[in-house]
């Protein structure tokens, strides 16, 4: 096998995971029941995913210029997917909806057991 044959071969594989990854992510976003549980599906899975398929592009591309880019792509992807889930996360902590009971540690609470929530 040539150097490209092998390229090929392993852009295809990161491209199939990705996507693969990417699905597993939407199905969670619909299997999940709370949004404590999809907000780690989100983040985790589809970021993965997203870094395969620009991983697969740019072993196929191959051209300085798209690679760069997909570099770009996945620089911003990994620093602004985690600062959003942390807002998300913190938002839904507030929530006087926010089932206490599901943590398994509050580390934020400052409160002793079985008082009510502070806003």
């Amino acid at each position: 096998m040539r150097g490209g044959e092998i390229a090929d071969t392993a852009s295809a594989v990161c491209l199939l995971a990705g996507c693969a990854l990417a699905f597993v992510a939407g199905v969670g976003l619909l299997r999940f029941p709370d949004l404590l549980s999809r907000m780690h599906t989100v983040a985790k899975p589809q970021v993965l995913g997203l870094l395969l398929v620009t991983f697969g592009l740019g072993l196929r591309l191959r051209s300085g210029i798209d690679i760069g880019m997909l570099v770009m792509v996945a620089f911003f992807q990994l620093t602004t997917v985690p600062v959003a889930t942390h807002l998300v996360g913190r938002a839904v902590y507030r929530l006087p909806q926010l089932p206490t009971g599901d943590l398994a540690v509050d580390e934020f609470a400052d409160r002793a057991p079985g008082e009510g929530r502070r806003d």
